[in-house]
């Protein structure tokens, strides 16, 4: 819903987000006051003692502030459980509610110093069991205070201040007005603002210099884009996200109609094919998933890494490679060469420099498949976090290549960067006067794997007979043009639902169009939905079947926004325009199509049994397209299917699968 305006200023919070904080507190406040209160009973008439009459008065009206504070709490925990998410009018009364119960903070903040200031009294000498009881009271008082303050903090909103004079006068103000573009426009600088100063918080710990400072700017002016034009408070969101989630599932339980399951059917010359890809990628991912270094076998080894490579690695230097960066006791290098399985003379090139747009890679002789391997590592760093998001288009212009289109701004330049290494230092150049009969095969994993195909793209008119496997790669890459021309020569291997292989903007968008329309649309209290879905996402079930005001409405009333959902929009957006009829055919969308590279292999999980300290899971694939990845799917292995250790055991599962079969 949009979020809650009180003192003049609207926050990061919903009216309906006191039901569950609100309740627990309710419950501590109710056992605290039937503590007191038998505490009180049982030492009634005993209050003799030195101050006792100050210990009288002090339980008495704790007492009385308790009761107070559990009915303000359970007025306001009743109110936040009425209406739904998109429908606040039940809960129009909850903001007097809120004053009422901030208001009584200040007498517990007083009641609190006082029963400080009592404990401390030595010349006190009443009971043991009433004074710990009281400094219990005090210690209780202060941290339900100091948690208050950190959750003002937390659902703060630098922007509630403009945002709500935005929103209240929106209907009666002409945006085309001098006055009103002004307004608009300093909104919008002030969002660019905070988004960059929390970008530079995060990375605070990283020295910043020129590319740094730009690259701050255009993803904060990024995620103020994304951002502005919706309502909604973090658990809106997360709500929208469970039912999505809930929905997908149950389409995914419906059985396929004939001509889908026709479609995916592929021919045996494909799948002669496939199997050749497969083996290929296996073998290869090995390579990216070294780009990482140790922390990728610390992860996958946790036991006995740190041991193999302190006995390891000291003996390990690469004397006769050119090594550029930090490799501090050669963990790195020692576990490049354990999970490659080569010898440190393999290696012509290793690069452990990292900085914006420079991520590191290495260069390696590969004498089983008689190849040139250049790979280069994904994600592990701030930088290469600020790479990642760097998502603007920009035209890649090659000589003698006719399908130039647009390209993802970041990962281009750390292309560029790899391609400048190996032409004009020399790198390929010594590696093919090595071995001059290799193949040259480029690989990557995540951002590795995007950086990967974009140098593909550079060097394929230099060497023609070069091979591409992206491991995981992100949606957001390439423009249809290029990501058609790279067919050819560059191989996609996706696991499942990997959220990066479906990240672009365009996805983006339209996961914000179905959240706000899900949500929106819903007519259960948020409570019960997060609730639900926390048990689902634990426990497994049957998918909630949640009423909304979509049933029952013709297709042609599904193409118009509901009223609902736009109390939850601040303005028209890309994504917003989406849902209306002909807007979105007379204007350009905001951000291109960029699509995956190369011809895409989809792996899925088929089957999956659980022992007791393992499962097994049997994977097939198929050879996808672009078109499957279009929408970003909700479940809890949207993360872990990216992961390179989970790609690298579906890649080896079926090659043995598939050598399994031949020898049989």
């Amino acid at each position: 819903m949009p979020g809650l305006v009180v003192f003049g200023r609207r926050w990061a919070i919903g009216s309906d987000d006191f039901v569950l904080p609100g309740a627990f507190e309710l419950l501590v406040r109710l056992v605290w006051w039937l503590g007191i209160l038998a505490l009180y009973t049982v030492h009634k008439g005993r209050f003799n003692c030195p101050g006792g009459g100050l210990l009288h008065s002090y339980l008495l009206v704790l007492l009385v502030l308790l009761a107070s504070i559990i009915c303000a709490l359970s007025a306001l925990v009743y109110v936040s459980m009425q209406g739904t998410i998109s429908n606040p009018g039940p809960r129009k009364s909850l903001p007097k509610l809120l004053y009422t119960r901030l208001f009584l903070y200040l007498p517990e903040f007083i009641w609190a110093v006082v029963g400080a200031v009592w404990v401390s009294d030595s010349s006190l000498h009443c009971e043991k069991t009433v004074i710990n009881a009281i400094i219990g009271t005090v210690i209780a008082s202060w941290v339900i205070i100091i948690f208050t303050i950190i959750g003002v903090v937390i659902v703060f909103d630098p922007l509630g201040g403009k945002k709500t004079f935005y929103l209240t006068n929106s209907v009666n103000r002409n945006l085309e007005s001098s006055q009103s573009g002004q307004l608009l426009y300093n909104v919008k600088n002030t969002a660019t603002r905070v988004w960059e100063k929390r970008i530079r918080l995060l990375c605070c710990c990283i020295v910043q210099d020129d590319d740094h400072r730009v690259a701050f700017t255009s993803i904060a002016e990024l995620f103020r884009t994304y951002f502005s034009d919706t309502d909604l408070v973090p658990s809106d969101i997360a709500a929208g996200l469970i039912l999505l989630h809930q929905e997908q599932d149950k389409m995914e339980s419906c059985p396929k109609e004939p001509e889908e399951v026709l479609c995916h059917s592929p021919s045996s010359l494909a799948t002669d094919d496939l199997d050749v890809e497969l083996e290929n990628a296996a073998h290869y991912m090995l390579f990216a998933a070294a780009a990482y270094g140790w922390p990728y076998y610390v992860y996958t080894n946790p036991f006995t890494a740190l041991c193999k490579l302190n006995g390891d690695c000291c003996g390990n230097r690469p004397t006769d490679s050119d090594v550029t960066g930090s490799d501090r006791h050669n963990f790195h290098f020692g576990s490049i060469l354990k999970i490659t399985g080569l010898q440190y003379r393999d290696f012509i090139h290793i690069s452990f420099h990292n900085k914006i747009y420079e991520i590191p890679f290495f260069v390696a002789l590969d004498h089983k498949k008689e190849a040139i391997v250049v790979a280069v590592r994904g994600t592990l760093s701030f930088e290469d976090i600020l790479t990642d998001l760097s998502a603007d288009c920009e035209d890649l212009t090659l000589e003698d290549v006719l399908e130039n289109g647009f390209v993802h701004k970041g990962i281009t330049q750390a292309a560029n960067y790899i391609y400048r290494k190996l032409i004009n230092d020399g790198i390929l150049n010594q590696a093919f006067t090595i071995a001059p009969e290799y193949k040259l095969v480029i690989v990557g994993h995540s951002l590795g794997g995007g950086t990967a195909s974009i140098l593909a793209i550079m060097l394929r008119n230099s060497f023609p007979t070069l091979r591409c496997y992206a491991f995981s790669p992100p949606g957001g890459l390439l423009s249809k043009s290029l990501a058609d021309y790279t067919k050819h020569f560059i191989v996609s291997v996706i696991v499942g639902k990997d959220l990066v292989a479906r990240l672009s903007m365009p996805n983006m968008e339209d996961l914000k169009r179905r959240v706000v329309r899900i949500v929106a649309n819903c007519n259960k209290p948020k409570y019960r939905i997060l609730l639900r879905g926390c048990w689902y996402e634990v426990f497994g079930g049957d998918p909630d079947n949640f009423p909304t005001e979509l049933d029952g409405r013709s297709q042609d009333a599904l193409t118009q926004p509901l009223l609902a959902e736009e109390s939850l929009m601040v303005h028209r957006s890309p994504s917003y325009s989406a849902l209306e009829d002909e807007s979105h055919l007379h204007s350009p969308p905001q951000y291109p199509h960029l699509y995956l590279p190369g011809k895409i292999i989809h792996i899925v999980e088929e089957s999956s049994s659980r022992r007791l300290c393992s499962s097994d899971i049997k994977y097939t694939a198929r050879w996808s397209n672009e078109a499957v990845f279009s929408s970003i799917l909700i479940s809890p292995k949207m993360i872990t299917d990216h992961m390179p250790d989970v790609v690298l055991k579906a890649l080896n599962s079926l090659s043995q699968e598939h050598g399994s079969c031949i020898s049989c």
